[in-house]
């Protein structure tokens, strides 16, 4: 079985050059880089006074808020979440996420496919300092991300090999 600790998750921060507010921490724990055949799980986190921008993904997304408050806008709709509640975002429906509160938003992104192409309206950037394997510096990112795993999953009991 394969298992993530969502505090021992390395993130990798990336925002707008010429936007301060847009500034998020992300990694992808779960998805074709780990095995997984259709399904794909993002982390992300926002600080107070920052967004996640404006973006589509190519595949539909289940957000699952775990803490802080948010301002939640899909498409022409736009509300509030907050810890505990959820939110479905159809593939390519542009979408963006706003901390309207005094803590980190915690934000767990469940996708219907192993395999994600977002593409945000500006290019991203890395914040602070670079990570060894940067996908920033474009729109368009897919995952996952071209990282190696440090130790890939073992193989599932019965599964083959």
């Amino acid at each position: 079985m394969f298992t993530v600790e969502l505090s021992d998750l390395e993130l990798l921060e990336g925002g707008y050059e010429n936007d301060p507010t847009m500034r998020a921490k992300v990694n992808f724990p779960f998805s074709a880089a780990t095995g997984n055949k259709s399904s794909a799980v993002t982390y992300f986190e926002i600080e107070p006074g920052h967004r996640l921008g404006t973006h589509t993904d190519s595949a539909e997304e289940i957000l699952l808020l775990l803490g802080g408050e948010a301002e939640v806008t899909v498409g022409d709709e736009q509300g509030q979440v907050s810890a505990g509640k959820m939110a479905l975002v159809p593939a390519m429906v542009p979408h963006s996420v706003r901390n309207v509160g005094d803590e980190t938003v915690r934000v767990v992104g469940f996708f219907s496919s192993s395999t994600v192409m977002s593409t945000f309206d500006q290019p991203v950037v890395p914040m602070g300092e670079p990570p060894s394997e940067p996908p920033f510096g474009q729109r368009t990112f897919l995952t996952p991300f071209p990282v190696a795993l440090e130790q890939p999953p073992a193989p599932m009991a019965g599964a083959e090999a």
